[in-house]
C-alpha cells in the first residue's frame, strides 16, 4: 500500500499565498537534499494524511479560506497531483504551488489544464553551485520549468533562500542576470536562511554579511523576511 501524500496541514496562513487566506498542504518526500533545509521530517518522512481527509478539511473551511498552497517536500512528486488539484478546484479553492521545478512535465500539465493559479519557483543556486546546494544534478529540468512559465506568461514568482556563506552576492547577481536573459520580468524574492540545529546539511550560522547594496538593479529584488 502506498503511503499517504501529505505529511501535515497548516490550517491557516496569511503569508504563503499573496493576498489570499489559505491552508498549506505539506507533501512528504523531496527529490532534493538542500543543505540548509530545515523541513527534515517532511523531506525524509512519509505521508500521514490522504486525499479524502484533506478534502474533508477543505469542505469544513468553505467560506473561511480562499486557497490552498501545495508545498513540501515537493508536491510534484505525487503522481496523482493533477487529479487532486481537480478535486480541490471543484471545492472552490484557488491553488498555489511551491516547487523546485524538477518536474517540468507535471508543471506543464497543471498549467495547460488550468489546474493551478500561481507558482512560487525556487531558483536554488546558479548552475555551477546547484549540486553543492541541492545534492541534485538536474539543473536543466529546473530551467525547462522556468522557461515554460516565462513563455506561458503564467503568474509566478522566483525566489531564492540566501545563506551568505553558501551564496555570495556575486552568485545572486548571476541568477538575476540569467533570469533577465531568459525574459523573466517579475519580482525576484530573496528569503533569509533560517538557522536551526536540524538542517539536512548541518549548516552553521552565517559568518559573512550579505551586502544588499551590491545587488544588481536589473530586476526588482525584494527581501522576504
Amino acid at each position: 500500500m502506498l503511503p499517504e501524500p501529505l505529511y501535515d496541514i497548516t490550517p491557516f496562513t496569511m503569508l504563503d499565498y499573496p493576498d489570499h487566506l489559505a491552508a498549506v498542504f505539506w507533501f512528504a518526500g523531496c527529490n532534493m537534499r538542500c543543505v540548509y533545509c530545515y523541513n527534515k521530517d517532511i523531506v525524509l518522512g512519509e505521508g500521514k494524511i490522504g486525499e479524502t481527509e484533506a478534502l474533508e478539511f477543505l469542505q469544513s473551511r468553505k467560506g473561511l479560506l480562499e486557497a490552498v498552497v501545495l508545498s513540501g517536500g515537493e508536491a510534484t512528486l505525487y503522481s496523482d497531483l493533477a487529479e487532486f488539484c481537480k478535486k480541490i478546484r471543484e471545492s472552490g479553492f484557488k491553488i498555489k504551488l511551491d516547487t523546485n521545478g524538477l518536474n517540468p512535465e507535471m508543471i506543464r500539465v497543471l498549467v495547460e489544464n488550468g489546474l493551478i493559479d500561481y507558482i512560487a519557483l525556487d531558483y536554488k543556486a546558479p548552475k555551477e553551485k546547484y549540486h553543492a546546494i541541492t545534492k541534485n544534478k538536474h539543473f536543466d529540468s529546473f530551467t525547462q520549468s522556468l522557461n515554460f512559465l516565462i513563455r506561458q506568461q503564467f503568474p509566478f514568482e522566483v525566489r531564492t533562500t540566501v545563506h551568505s556563506d553558501l551564496l555570495r552576492v556575486e552568485e545572486i547577481n548571476r541568477i538575476i542576470k540569467d533570469l533577465v536573459k531568459r525574459g523573466y520580468r517579475g519580482t525576484y524574492y530573496l528569503q533569509p536562511f533560517l538557522f536551526t540545529e536540524e538542517t539536512l546539511g548541518k549548516v552553521e550560522k552565517e559568518k559573512r554579511p550579505f551586502d544588499t547594496s551590491r545587488l544588481s538593479k536589473a530586476l526588482d529584488v525584494v527581501w522576504r523576511g
